[in-house]
C-alpha cells in the first residue's frame, strides 16, 4: 500500500493499494442505488430458527449480531414461520443488496449489511429495514465495508431523527454522497482486504469463545458439586475429601472505602481497584499507601456482583469492592468464588455485602492441591487474555484502515 501526500488535494483516500492513482468518483446516493423491494414488519414471535422456506433479516441482528457482510450460508438467519414463497416473491433479495437498519437506540442507526452467498435460498428483509440495490455492479464486499465506515456513516448522523429512538428514512439516505474508485479492480482489492481481516477476527473470536467454554467446563468438573466431597476431575495423586467451610471462618473480608483524591495518581506504586471489570478495575494509583496487603482476592459487590479476581500486589479497594484475605491460594480462591452461585439477599439494586460473601460455603482441598488447581486456571486465564489482546488489536487495526482507505 502507498500513503498519499496530504498536500495533494485529490479525491483519494489517505491509504490505498499501489498502482491506483485516479480520483475516486463521488455521486449522490439516489444516483447509485434504488429501493427495489418492500420490507416486512414481522416481529420476532413470527420467526423461528428451525425450519421454513424464507429467511428474514431482522434489524436487531444487523445492529448487534451480523458483520458488514451477511453470509447466507454461515450467519444464523431466522425463517418466517409458515411463510409462503408466493407472498414474498416480489421482495426477494439478491447478492450485493444493502440492508440498512433504519432504527436504533443509539448512533448505530444506519448500520448495514451486504448480502452475500445467495444461491438457492430465499431471503427477505424485515422489520425496521431499508433495502438499497446498486444500479451499477460494484465489487464484492466493497459496499458493505464502505457503507459501515465512519467516512460514510457520519453523514447519516446529521440526518437521523427522533430522541429516544433514532431513525433514518429513505429520503434522508438519498441526501448522502457515495464515494468509490472508478477502477473495479481497486474496489475488489479493498473489499477482499477487509474481508480477510474480518475472517481473521472471526477465527480469533471462535478460539476465544472455545477457550472460555473450556474454562466453564473445567470449573464445573474441578470443583465438587451436588453434595459431593470430591470433584469429578482432579490431578493425579490426590484422593482426600475436600472440606466445606464458610468463607468467613477462613478469611478476613473488608469493604472498600472512598478514594483520597489528594493522593490519587495516574501512575504509581500501588493500584486502586474499583467495583468494575474494565481495565482490570484499576482507577488510579497511590505512591506510598495501600489498604490491603497481597496476596488477596477482590470481589465485586455491585452491578456484576460476585466476580472474584486474584490480586498479587498491595492495593486499595474502593466503595462497592470487597477484599478477601486468607491463607488459601489466591488463584484457587478466585475460581472457587467465581464457581459459587451468587447469593444476593438485597432487594432493589443487586449488591453483595461482606457478611453475605462471608456466608459462602466453599469446598477446600489440601494446600498442595489448591496450588495445582490455581496454577492450572491461571495459565488458562493468561491464554484467554492473550487471545483477547490479539482480538482487540485486530479490531483496532481494522478501525484504522476503515478511516484511511475510504473517501
Amino acid at each position: 500500500m502507498a500513503k498519499i501526500d496530504d498536500s495533494v488535494k485529490k479525491k483519494v483516500p489517505e491509504l490505498r493499494f499501489k498502482g491506483f492513482t485516479d480520483d475516486w468518483e463521488q455521486r449522490k446516493f439516489d444516483e447509485c442505488f434504488n429501493f427495489p423491494v418492500s420490507t416486512n414488519s414481522l416481529s420476532r414471535a413470527l420467526l423461528n430458527y428451525d425450519e421454513g422456506d424464507i429467511k428474514s433479516v431482522h434489524y436487531g441482528d444487523i445492529l448487534i449480531k451480523y458483520p458488514a457482510i451477511l453470509n447466507i450460508k454461515n450467519d444464523k438467519i431466522p425463517y418466517i414461520t409458515g411463510g409462503k414463497l408466493e407472498k414474498y416473491k416480489s421482495s426477494l433479495l439478491e447478492n450485493g443488496d444493502l440492508i440498512f437498519a433504519d432504527a436504533a437506540e443509539d448512533e448505530t442507526v444506519g448500520k448495514a449489511v451486504e448480502v452475500n452467498g445467495l444461491t438457492e435460498e430465499n431471503l427477505v428483509a424485515g422489520l425496521h429495514t431499508i433495502v438499497a440495490r446498486p444500479k451499477d455492479k460494484k465489487a464484492e464486499f466493497f459496499l458493505g465495508y464502505y457503507i459501515n465506515s465512519n467516512t460514510y456513516h457520519r453523514q447519516l448522523l446529521r440526518l437521523i431523527q427522533g430522541s429516544k429512538v433514532s431513525s433514518i428514512s429513505k429520503g434522508n439516505l438519498q441526501k448522502t454522497l457515495v464515494s468509490f474508485p472508478k477502477d473495479f479492480e481497486e474496489q475488489q482489492k479493498i473489499g477482499a482486504f477487509f474481508k480477510k481481516i474480518d475472517d481473521t477476527i472471526a477465527l480469533h473470536q471462535r478460539k476465544l469463545d472455545l477457550l472460555k467454554e473450556q474454562k466453564k467446563g473445567y470449573l464445573q468438573k474441578m470443583f465438587p458439586k451436588n453434595g459431593a466431597k470430591v470433584p469429578e476431575l482432579r490431578f493425579a495423586g490426590f484422593a482426600d475429601d475436600w472440606e466445606e467451610r464458610k468463607l468467613s471462618t477462613e478469611s478476613t473480608i473488608t469493604a472498600g472505602g472512598d478514594i483520597d483524591k489528594s493522593k490519587l495518581k495516574e501512575f504509581g506504586e500501588y493500584p486502586i481497584f474499583a467495583n468494575a471489570l474494565t481495565n482490570d478495575g484499576i482507577v488510579g494509583y497511590y505512591d506510598s499507601y495501600y489498604r490491603v496487603e497481597a496476596p488477596a482476592v477482590t470481589v465485586t459487590g455491585r452491578g456484576d456482583v460476585g466476580h472474584a479476581k486474584a490480586r498479587k500486589v498491595n492495593f486499595t479497594p474502593v466503595v462497592r469492592l470487597l477484599a478477601v484475605k486468607s491463607n488459601h491460594d489466591v488463584d484457587f480462591l478466585e475460581n472457587a468464588i467465581n464457581n459459587h452461585k451468587v447469593l444476593v439477599e438485597s432487594t432493589g439494586v443487586p449488591q453483595l455485602t461482606a457478611p453475605q460473601l462471608g456466608n459462602y460455603k466453599i469446598f477446600f482441598p489440601t494446600g498442595e492441591e489448591q496450588e495445582k488447581i490455581g496454577s492450572f486456571f491461571k495459565q488458562l486465564d493468561d491464554t484467554i487474555a492473550l487471545h483477547q489482546r490479539k482480538l482487540d488489536l485486530l479490531k483496532e487495526q481494522k478501525k484504522g484502515f476503515l478511516q484511511k482507505m475510504f473517501v
